[in-house]
């Protein structure tokens, strides 16, 4: 059988609307990717108009 390479690490991927992150290797090697997202819109609280 082959051997398996050891897992490299990879840096942080930032871009405008997202940040992803390497996740560690599960019981199997599988190593997976963490996206967080960052917020698109602003909320602003909600305020009744005032009556004519």
């Amino acid at each position: 059988m082959s051997e398996q390479k050891p897992i490299t690490k990879v840096p942080e991927g930032v871009t405008r609307f997202y940040t992803t992150r390497q996740m560690p290797p599960n019981t199997q090697g599988f190593v997976g990717y963490e996206t967080v997202w960052k917020p698109l819109q602003k909320e602003v609280p909600y305020k009744t108009p005032k009556t004519p």
